[in-house]
Parts: C-alpha cells; structure tokens; sequence
C-alpha cells in the first residue's frame, strides 16, 4: 500500500502548532490550519509573520520570498468539516486536555476522508487513550515535535499496536520530508522519548520553587553553571509555555496539582503565560 501526504491539515495554532504549520508550508506541502475561532486565527497568521522573520535568520535557504510564500500560503478555518475535507494527514496540536482530544476525534472522524491519517502531537498521552475515538484506528498515531521545530528538529513517531506499518512508515517519511529527524519508537511510552526526560526535569525545577527552596532564577543559574546547559527549567517552560505544564500537572497525582494550584495562583491568574504573553518567569520585551 503507497500512501501519499500532499495536504496537511494542523489542529491548533498555539505555540507548536503554528510551527508546524509553518514548517510544513515552507517545506512545500499544501496546508491548512484550524482553531476555533477568529480571535486564534490572527493571533496564527501574526505568529506566521513571526516565524518568517526567525527563518531568514536561522534557517539555511530560508529568504523573504520563500518565507513569505510559507506564511501568506497557509489556509486558515474555524471550521473543523472544512479543515478536514481534503486531509491526506491531520496533525493535532490541541491542549493537552484528555476530554478535549477525545471529543474533537470523535467529531474528527466522521468528517475527514477514509483515507485521512490522524496523528496525535499529545506530549505525554498515549496514542491508546484516544485511538477508541478516531474511527480508524489503523490509521492512528502520535507525531510529536519539539518547540522551536525549525532548530530542534526532532519528531517522535509511535503508534498504537493497532497501527497499520504502512502508515507508520509513511509518517516516518513525511517527518524526514519536512526537514526533522523522525525518531521512531517501538512501542508507547507516555511522555515518548524526549518528555520522559524533560517533564520530570521541569516538575523538579517547580517543586523547588513552589516549595519555598530557591527563586526561579537561582534553580536556572545552578543548572547552567553546574552542567554547562544553556537554559534552565524556568527558561525552558517560558519558552514552551505555561499553560501546557499546568495542563500536564493538573491531571496528575496529587502533588502535581498542588504544584499546577501553585503556577495557576502565581503565574497563569496574573496573565503570565511565558515568552508569547511577554511575561512568566521572567519578562521579556519585543
């Protein structure tokens, strides 16, 4: 069985999403994005905007016509049937909210084509706890990117065992066709590769600060001085955002939302979402 991906279509156009909306236009491929309404499409074509400026910067090959072309070439909706109705691959970058995915596959399922595959950017749910919902469950996995895709430029690829090898196969190949090195994983682990490594880093970098042992600043300066790492904890979430790591925390144990109360009370409340909202950990300006 061949399976070919021309249009892609990302659900989501938050941080990562609009990422990798961006990457896959500027890698030649027919896209369309979604979100629920006009408010989050502006705030997507802005980051768009934003994205063209960092690849002319970052990128090798990247200029002010091909990067134009990646950012004005995305087709933006708020309607999920029309999103869908032309997807050979719909990649799903939702907030890491287990109802939320689950509902929208369901609704997902009766409206894209039987030939659709449906990859998941979950960061740490498994594949198995939504594959129930999607109709096709051979056609049905996780393609998970790192932020800032352009640079760091992994994508975890893991399926469920009911996955089809085709379609395996295939994302493996759309990884490599937009420029990311796919890293395949045999079987599923929540959190993949990468946040199996990352997350519990993150939560120790705020059970010490919420716990009252050391400020944000200091956690981050021991950490770089100490291992030569260019970011600290608290650097890495303003990066990803705050309102994903709470999302994760809050259905955790119950020491994850006590530490979820902690960022909701003193950051996410004030408005301090990290880099995008210009303020989190730290504040930035530009």
């Amino acid at each position: 069985m061949t399976i070919e991906f021309r249009k892609v279509t990302v659900l989501g156009t938050g941080v990562l999403g609009s990422q990798i909306a961006f990457q896959s236009a500027f890698r030649g491929f027919d896209v369309t994005a979604y979100d629920i309404n006009d408010a989050a499409l502006t705030a997507a074509r802005a980051r768009f905007d934003e994205l063209a400026t960092v690849y002319q910067q970052d990128v090798e090959g990247a200029d002010a016509s091909n990067t134009a072309a990646a950012a004005t070439g995305i087709t933006l909706t708020t309607e999920l049937a029309t999103a869908a109705a032309e997807a050979d691959l719909i990649i799903e970058a939702v907030p890491e909210v287990l109802g939320i995915k689950r509902d929208l596959y369901r609704e997902l399922g009766a409206l894209a084509p039987e030939r659709t595959v449906f990859a998941t950017n979950s960061s740490t749910l498994l594949p198995s706890d939504i594959v129930d919902y999607t109709g096709r469950p051979d056609r049905f996995l996780a393609l998970h990117f790192a932020n800032h895709v352009w640079k760091f430029n992994t994508a975890e690829v893991m399926g469920t065992d009911r996955t089809d090898p085709a379609v395996f196969a295939a994302v493996v190949e759309f990884a490599k066709a937009i420029g990311m090195v796919p890293i395949e994983l045999h079987k599923e682990k929540a959190g993949y590769v990468l946040n199996s490594l990352l997350v519990p880093f993150l939560n120790s970098g705020i059970e010490l600060a919420a716990g009252g042992y050391a400020e944000p600043p200091a956690v981050d300066e021991t950490w770089r001085i100490a291992t030569g790492a260019p970011m600290g904890p608290f650097q890495i979430l303003d990066i990803v955002g705050l309102t994903t790591p709470y999302n994760i925390l809050v259905n955790g144990s119950d020491a994850h939302k006590k530490l979820a109360a902690w960022l909701k009370e003193n950051y996410i409340d004030k408005g301090k979402l990290g880099v995008a909202s210009g303020e989190g950990f730290y504040r930035y300006s530009g």
